[in-house]
């Protein structure tokens, strides 16, 4: 049984469904085999990466593009706002100053 929920292909995070100890391995895709080795402790409901993610790189969960990474995350990272920004209602980001 996995301990993390992954929704889409897209996706390069996973909540986690049960509170997360450092160095435990998490299968992350049921039937595929993929396990990811937690390098932090992870609260039960917050995300980790399933994968590395580079520097700018959007953060994709359950499909959909949820915010930007301000520093590379490596797989089994711990995935919240020490190193993601939201993009969602930043008016900082519109259009060419329009």
């Amino acid at each position: 049984m996995s301990n993390a929920i992954v929704l889409s292909e897209k996706d390069n995070v996973a909540t986690a469904l049960a509170e997360m100890k450092a160095g435990e391995k998490i299968a992350v895709k049921k039937g595929t085999g993929k396990e990811v080795t937690i390098l932090q402790d992870i609260p039960f409901g917050h995300k980790f990466a399933i994968r590395d993610i580079s520097k700018g790189e959007n953060v994709v969960k359950y499909g959909e593009v949820i915010a930007r990474a301000t520093q590379k995350i490596k797989e089994g990272e711990y995935v919240h706002v020490h190193n993601i920004e939201s993009l969602r209602g930043r008016g900082d980001l519109a259009h060419d100053g329009a």
